[in-house]
């Protein structure tokens, strides 16, 4: 398992990050037994950088909290049937491990949202990482009964690695 971590904002959060991306990143693969050594790339940043690519890549003028960008399109979510077969390229060849794609993170949004919602900014971290790793494997949340399959798997995600309310 890569799990390759770039810190690219000037404000430093007063957390164990790196932990925490880790546990989440491998919970997560582990409840939607994913089959293979994978590997994520996760870049923490700031609402400027993250709102130039949000711009960028959805035409949304404004930062959001966390942006994915999935290596892999699956008939249904989770579906690693086929990907040997239908995305042999999405191999790293020196590791054999199947890259699922980028993560991109507002540090800023961490800390506003954290104050927002009442929780810790471990919590909000951890959450980010959850919701960005499920569209990695292929869930959207644009239909209400896709919104309500991916807020029940975040939160059992973050139960299962003890990162609560």
């Amino acid at each position: 398992m890569t799990i390759n971590i770039e810190y690219e904002a000037e404000k430093k959060l007063d957390l164990p990050y790196e932990e925490i991306i880790r546990n989440v990143v491998l919970e997560a693969l582990d409840y939607e037994d994913c089959p293979y050594e994978a590997e994520v790339n996760v870049v923490l940043t700031d609402n400027e950088e993250i709102h130039q690519l949000n711009l960028e890549y959805r035409e949304i003028d404004r930062p959001t909290d966390v942006l994915s960008f999935p290596m892999l399109e699956y008939e249904s979510p989770s579906d690693f049937s086929r990907v040997e077969e239908d995305y042999e390229d999405s191999f790293n060849p020196e590791t054999g491990e199947l890259m699922l794609g980028d993560i991109i993170i507002s540090v800023d949004k961490v800390e506003e949202q954290a104050e927002s919602y009442g929780h810790s900014q471990t919590r909000e971290l951890a959450f980010l990482v959850a919701h960005s790793m499920l569209h990695l494997c292929g869930y959207d949340h644009m239909e209400e009964d896709e919104r309500e399959e991916m807020e029940r798997k975040q939160r059992e995600i973050l139960e299962r690695g003890g990162y609560n309310r």
